[in-house]
């Protein structure tokens, strides 16, 4: 998110609607995946058809978030499309890559 937030202030140049727009649509995928994280890790210890069902339940629900969120904000809300796409391609390119620099996994040898 807070990549989301440094994208949000630049846009803060075209005006407070454009700022607000980045952050929506860099929080539909925040959300999204907070969401599936909770659906996909939220049941304990499982049998791998169930773990992966729910993997599978959790991405399509993550995706049925931003694309939702996305459509209010640009239909209902009219919110500038650029800023929206900015803000969910930052969170989509960061959330990998914070994951990767994160975290260590050490090897056994």
């Amino acid at each position: 998110m807070a990549a989301v937030v440094l994208v949000a202030l630049v846009f803060l140049i075209q005006g407070l609607s454009a700022m607000f727009a980045a952050l929506l649509g860099g929080a539909s995928v925040v959300s999204g995946s907070a969401l599936a994280a909770n659906i996909a890790l939220g049941g304990g210890v499982v049998t791998a058809r169930s773990a992966f069902l729910r993997l599978v339940l959790g991405t399509g629900l993550k995706w049925a978030v931003v694309i939702t969120v996305f459509a209010m904000a640009s239909g209902v809300g009219r919110m500038a499309p650029l800023p929206l796409l900015a803000g969910l391609a930052v969170a989509l390119i960061a959330y990998p890559l914070v994951l990767n620099f994160s975290v260590r996994v050490e090897r056994e040898r």
